[in-house]
């Protein structure tokens, strides 16, 4: 929103305010400036100029030779306007002025051998208007060597500021000057509404009902006879101008004047073409048409909301007016219009017809509900200045359920819990009565407020504490160097996770990013899965409980493409029910982050120097041992091949120094079904919350081996249901800290070794960094690990 400083001075005296004062404090307290725009910048070295002479240039019939004054000096100036004439008031651009309008400099120059020092300019030229029949004419009152702003009025700045959704109260001069009267600890000063009234009252002019109260809680109408609709005087159109609207006449001019005054929208009607003289608001008929003041047709819904007179729609309320009443060269009689629309009405009525205005904005946000009548005399009063009329005495103000104020307690002890640091009582009553909050019990320990109507935003205490933080000012937060601080967690997050992308990226895999929302069906395939409460859609309708259905709609779009064969990953959160129960609170469930990594197809394809190979379990088993020697050196890494999941097919859980923290394994294939993937799928799904937690070890650098390594082979006759791990297992335990690898180098399964046998062959490697081992101690070593896995697991020795 747009906010002219000299506007603003008319309710708050800034005049002693530096500018960059004046913006440092609405930004810190909530009102953003996004702009700032000094007007007087663009008419630099312009000046209000007299032309003392004109003669007729002696070497081209179009072009004039013209003395002109700024009151202590002269300037020659050739000039090619057909009106310009001596004794004239002009606007006058001295050498290095920059031209608004084309943004040329102006330099001294030979024109047809006569020196020009300047130039005289029209108002195209100024980018006042489009006007460039012959240049601008001023006041022969103004004193040559005035500033041309000063003289137009551009002498303003123009600050425009963000106002967030909460803050609707700020979405006007005055709710600005609010602001800064508490933040500047300066007087605010409204406008004195006083005018002169006829003897006729409203009511004998025009009538008002509400049939739909809920979303027009009330409306006020107010009568002026006896206009005259003309164009607004010049302060009226500077105002608009400054703030970037176009004056149209007197009285719409007043309407937008009040708006961005107070904050109220105002509609005028002329009241001669009201059916009845009467105002009914009601909701529209399904399909009916109405035409806007664009001229436009609009086809409305049941649950819009229109302004009628006793015959037709005149309005659609708090959007736009209709063509059929509104305010014309001819109007006589006027009916204004103050009201309050439900913010939830008009935002749909909006929407759903793509219209947005300077009104439906305001009341999308919620206007001030008792202020309709101030507004709707303001704009009488300004009427009665501009358009001249007789004010009809009193209003009508239809107002069926009367709704009362908010009040709220405010605790001084709780106001420096909350903010951990103490404000004195008396800047904390000053601040608020700035605010315009109501104190209406007053003791040693707080205050009772009445929360002003236009502050929609403020609910309960904390809302209050909010408002005083705001304003006393977050750079007057003390600093507190004894205030410990503990840092919890052990692994730095983002640097974290970039590990793990960048672990997976070394493995050639592609990093994909999916819907955090998935759809009911999909959900309901997880356990304790969370419905969202106002859905976008029905494909986002519930928050996800898996990265897998994410990862199988990417592969499936890819595959749909003839992308077969990839290696995709994705880190993000997951979210789920702690019990069946709705959610009534954020302890009813968790958030966590996972990593999900896939493949499949092949990863190779087809090559002339080789066969296509399949990705299967083992692969993605490998890509698990890579990125946990990545992740948690050194820590213990095993595998669950017990493990089941509904997604899978044949899995096995990760565990790492015995915490479980992901699975993996090939995706079943009903699931697959579901997406359209006929190829095998395999993903790892990690638990990175509980990943991070484990503690991480130090990589230290060994010297090179300067002694050999001796290597022993082996191969068992086990039950073919005995596992590698556990083989391993019992070879480590039995084995002294000689033993440094075990590495499985073949499996052979064969009817000759006997009904459910297999054999695995290993090869242990053993070293000492500090000497040569002998044979004996090697043999010793040996024969212990032999040993153990017979007895423990009824193995048979080959070849023994």
């Amino acid at each position: 929103m747009k906010i002219s400083l000299n506007w603003l001075n008319n309710y708050i005296d800034l005049k002693d305010v530096p500018l960059d004062v004046i913006l440092y404090k609405l930004t810190y307290s909530g009102l953003e400036v996004e702009e700032v725009v000094d007007q007087s910048k663009k008419f630099e070295n312009m000046f209000v100029g007299f032309v003392k002479d004109r003669i007729k240039h002696p070497n081209a019939d179009k072009l004039s030779l013209c003395i002109v004054t700024d009151g202590t000096q002269e300037y020659n100036v050739v000039c090619g306007a057909p009106n310009v004439d001596r004794g004239q008031k002009i606007a006058f651009a001295k050498i290095g002025a920059i031209i608004p309008n084309g943004g040329f400099k102006i330099q001294k120059a030979k024109i047809r051998g006569e020196i020009s020092q300047g130039m005289i300019c029209s108002e195209k030229e100024l980018g006042i208007s489009d006007n460039h029949d012959g240049i601008m004419i001023l006041n022969p009152d103004i004193r040559e060597g005035t500033l041309l702003a000063d003289a137009l009025g551009f002498n303003d700045v123009i600050i425009e500021v963000a106002i967030t959704p909460n803050r609707a109260d700020a979405l006007s001069h005055i709710g600005v000057a609010r602001d800064l009267s508490a933040l500047l600890n300066k007087d605010l000063k409204y406008p004195e509404v006083t005018f002169s009234e006829s003897l006729k009252r409203t009511t004998e002019f025009a009538s008002v009902e509400i049939t739909d109260s809920i979303n027009c809680p009330r409306y006020v109408g107010k009568v002026v006879l006896n206009v005259e609709i003309k164009e607004s005087p010049e302060w009226l159109k500077t105002r608009l101008k400054s703030i970037g609207l176009r004056p149209i006449n007197n009285v719409v001019d007043v309407t937008n004047y009040v708006l961005y005054e107070i904050g109220q929208p105002l509609h005028a009607f002329d009241l001669d073409n009201l059916a009845g003289k009467k105002i009914i608001v009601r909701c529209a008929s399904q399909d009916e048409k109405f035409v806007t003041l664009d001229s436009k047709e609009r086809k409305m819904r049941s649950t819009d909301l229109m302004i009628c007179d006793a015959n037709k729609p005149v309005g659609i309320a708090g959007v736009m007016g209709g063509e059929n009443s509104e305010v014309t060269p001819n109007t006589k009689n006027i009916l204004i219009e103050s009201a309050y629309f439900n913010p939830s009405s008009v935002r749909r009525t909006a929407k759903h017809l793509g219209i947005q205005t300077d009104a439906s904005y305001r009341f999308e946000r919620g206007t001030d509900l008792l202020n309709t009548i101030w507004a709707a005399n303001r704009a009488a009063q300004l009427i009665q200045q501009t358009a001249g009329g007789e004010i009809a005495v009193g209003e009508i103000d239809a107002y069926p359920n009367i709704i009362i104020e908010k009040n709220c307690t405010l605790r001084f002890a709780r106001i420096e819990k909350i903010l951990g640091y103490k404000i004195s009582n008396e800047i904390v009553e000053e601040i608020l009565t700035r605010l315009g909050f109501k104190i209406t019990v007053k003791s040693e320990f707080g205050l009772n407020v009445i929360i002003p109507s236009y502050r929609h935003d403020i609910e309960i205490e904390v809302d209050l504490i909010e408002e005083i933080a705001r304003i006393y000012g977050y750079d007057k937060i003390p600093e507190n160097s004894k205030i410990p601080i503990t840092l919890e967690e052990k692994v730095d997050q983002s640097a974290f996770n970039e590990t793990v992308r960048e672990s997976l990226n070394a493995l050639g895999s592609y990093e994909i990013i999916t819907n955090t929302f998935i759809d009911e069906s999909t959900s309901n395939l997880f356990n304790n899965s969370i419905p969202l409460l106002n859905p976008q859609n029905s494909e986002m309708s519930h928050l996800r409980p898996s990265l897998i259905p994410g990862m199988l709609r990417a592969i499936s779009t890819n595959i749909k493409v003839h992308e077969y064969n990839l290696n995709l990953f994705e880190i993000g959160k997951t979210f789920w029910k702690l019990n069946n129960q709705p959610i009534s609170d954020f302890k009813d469930f968790e958030e966590s982050e996972h990593a999900i990594f896939s493949l499949t197809g092949s990863p190779t394809g087809d090559e002339w120097y080789e066969k296509k190979r399949l990705y299967n379990l083992f692969d993605l088993k490998g890509c698990a041992e890579e990125l946990f020697n990545k992740l948690v050196y050194g820590s213990e890494l095993k595998y669950n091949y017990k493990f089941t999941n509904f997604t899978l097919i044949q899995g096995f859980e990760i565990l790492i120094d015995k915490q479980i923290v992901g699975w993996g394994g090939q995706i079943a294939p009903e699931l697959l079904k579901k997406y359209d993937i006929s190829q095998d799928v395999f993903v790892m799904q990690l638990n990175l919350n509980d990943i991070k937690k484990i503690e991480q070890f130090t990589r230290i650098f060994n010297e090179l081996l300067k002694f050999p390594k001796v290597f022993r082979d082996l191969a068992f006759i086990l039950d073919d249901s005995v596992t590698v791990d556990s083989v391993e297992s019992i070879i480590r335990k039995a084995s002294s800290n000689l033993l440094h690898n075990i590495k499985l180098f073949d499996i052979f399964q064969s009817e000759s070794l006997g009904k459910g046998k297999k054999s695995l062959a290993f090869q242990l490697e053993y070293f000492d960094q500090k000497r040569t081992l002998t044979e004996e101690e090697v043999n010793k070593d040996f024969r212990n690990a032999i040993k153990a896995v017979e007895q423990q697991l009824k193995a048979q020795l080959r070849g023994a």
